[in-house]
């Protein structure tokens, strides 16, 4: 196997590259959430997401971190949400950038919190913004969470899935904290040019479920942050379907303006 790089454009030339690319089976891309997100972030895109690729596998799904400031005060989720409501448009949240994991998991905790927040995205340098207090909170992605939190400048309030994560056991779900509707994990997969045979995709999937069935990846996932989950290829491409539709309806509640 051949890794090729091709970034660029939030990740549109990748994608656009592997929609043009011989459809037999030799070519695949690494798909994700931000499949969803170039979606709504870009008027035009050299391909479309739906028609130009047929899901192959899942690999897994990772949650979010909701920190906060030690010198916020907050301890939970509930304390941060009163306080919002408190004094409406003087909290702020950090993000990696608009339509980042970070950004739409703490959107769609502030429509389901009803609360008026304010979003300062970052290049880089979000996190160190929330430690010295200038930033209320912020929706890391585990994987980052995990080593910026030994620090202990950091109140860890809640993970963005239905239930507590191995890698945070203490740390109650974003459901346990009162918000389902905030639930948000990001998930990567494999995808094909569109085109791509039917047994030549099965086959894909089943290998890549295969190797997923490793304890030694499993264990390499976990301390990633990321759950393993099996589909199949219809599942898969279902799933892609609906997260499609609801980041697009998310972008509408929220405001999202494309970027071009």
């Amino acid at each position: 196997m051949v890794i090729e790089l091709r970034p660029g454009a939030g990740g549109s030339v990748g994608f656009a590259s592997v929609a043009r690319s011989n459809p037999d089976g030799y070519t695949l891309v690494t798909s994700s959430s931000s499949m969803a997100t170039e979606s709504v972030l870009h008027k035009t895109l050299p391909y479309d997401p739906v028609r130009d690729f047929v899901p192959v596998v899942l690999i897994g799904t990772s949650p979010n971190v909701l920190v906060a400031s030690k010198q916020s005060g907050f301890n939970t989720v509930a304390d941060l949400v009163s306080a919002a409501k408190a004094k409406p448009a003087t909290l702020t949240f950090a993000s990696a950038g608009i339509g980042s994991s970070s950004h739409m998991a703490a959107e769609r905790f502030r429509l389901a919190a009803k609360i008026d927040v304010r979003h300062v995205p970052f290049r880089e340098g979000g996190l160190l913004e929330v430690m010295a207090g200038r930033i209320d909170f912020y929706f890391i992605p585990l994987a980052a969470a995990a080593s910026a939190l030994g620090a202990d400048k950091l109140a860890v309030l809640a993970v963005s899935s239905p239930n507590r994560v191995p890698l945070l056991p203490d740390v109650p779900s974003i459901v346990e904290a009162g918000y389902p509707d905030a639930v948000f994990r990001f998930w990567n997969g494999l995808s094909a040019p569109a085109k791509t045979p039917r047994d030549i995709v099965e086959k894909l999937h089943d290998v890549t479920e295969n190797a997923l069935n490793v304890p030694a990846l499993r264990e390499n996932l976990a301390k990633l942050g990321v759950e393993p989950r099996q589909m199949s290829v219809e599942q898969f491409g279902q799933f892609f379907r609906d997260d499609l539709a609801a980041t697009v309806q998310l972008a509408k509640e929220a405001h999202i303006e494309p970027l071009d």
